[in-house]
């Protein structure tokens, strides 16, 4: 009975002498000791950072609030240093030696975590395999119908696993379920590649197709890159200037020209010109004294 603390009651510390059974008696040991002991371990585990006074080290290795290395500190002067800046100190690396700590606003550092998970999250691409199961003597319609469910599957991203069925004596033919594998593999064209190839299991065969990479196919399409051309660097010549002579300047003699006065030329004077009613009166007049001047110097008369 040494085994029990002496606080719990009697009749738990005499459970061996009592007339219940050892059973009950050894559970209501352990509910008396559960409640005088509780259990320290265990419990959740938070995954979160310490941050402010639950960073319980001596000193740390602190980083400023702009990324700056403030070296090894006493804990007590980091977190005056983060009061003083209004923010937290979180601890960034607990497993170094001394721990390293930041100072940061720890709501915004959460905030920023948790919009990184969600963009993470919705990048990330699930894929599901898909399964569709034929038989070694598959109808035609039956077998362009379910090729169409195949190729639907693969444009949506999905891996699609085909099974071939044996029944009976089909067993003893497994080139037939070779050769159909084959066929749909060719059907179904570039969309699609074969990650695993035929294989036998038991009554079965399968074959694992998935979606072909869109990037690879853009690449195959593009031409091919002209091979690179490394030009020589251009030696610039050296430029020599030649001296600069100035010529004498010589000043010439200016010589004043004569000037020649050009004579006035006189306009000739007009004629003055007589009406032609006098000079018609005069024409006769002159003839008359004419004649008379001639008569004068013959010494003959002049009949008028």
């Amino acid at each position: 009975m040494d085994k029990f603390p002496p606080a719990l009651p009697l009749w738990v510390s005499g459970w061996s002498g009592s007339s219940g059974s050892p059973e009950c008696a050894f559970l209501h040991a352990r509910v008396v000791l559960f409640l005088l002991y509780p259990s320290t371990t265990g419990g959740h585990i938070s995954i979160e950072p310490r941050i402010n006074e639950r960073i319980r080290v001596p000193e740390v290795r602190l980083v400023g609030p702009a990324g700056e290395q403030v070296g090894i500190v006493r804990i007590d002067d980091a977190l005056k240093l983060a009061m003083d800046a209004d923010l937290d100190l979180v601890e960034v690396a607990p497993d170094s030696k001394p721990p390293v700590c930041k100072i940061m606003d720890y709501g915004k550092f959460k905030y920023e975590a948790a919009v990184k998970a969600r963009e993470t999250r919705k990048n990330q691409v699930n894929t599901v395999i898909k399964e569709m199961k034929l038989r070694p003597k598959i109808d035609q319609h039956d077998y362009e119908t379910k090729k169409g469910h195949v190729e639907r599957f693969l444009k949506q991203g999905d891996k699609v696993k085909i099974t071939i069925m044996f029944r009976g004596r089909e067993q003893s033919r497994p080139e037939l379920g070779y050769k159909l594998l084959q066929r749909l593999a060719q059907d179904i064209g570039e969309i699609a590649i074969i990650e695993s190839a035929p294989l036998q299991d038991g009554r079965n065969m399968t074959m694992v197709l998935g979606p072909a990479r869109r990037k690879t196919a853009e690449k195959s399409v593009k031409p091919a890159r002209p091979p690179l051309v490394v030009e020589e660097p251009l030696v610039a010549a050296p430029v020599v200037e030649a001296p600069v002579v100035e010529a004498p300047v010589v000043e010439a003699p200016v010589v004043e020209a004569p000037v020649k006065k050009a004579a006035a030329k006189k306009a000739p004077a007009k004629k003055a010109v007589a009406p032609k009613d006098d000079a018609a009166k005069e024409a006769p007049v002159k003839k008359v004294a004419a004649k008379k001047a001639a008569a004068k110097k013959a010494d003959t008369p002049v009949a008028e």
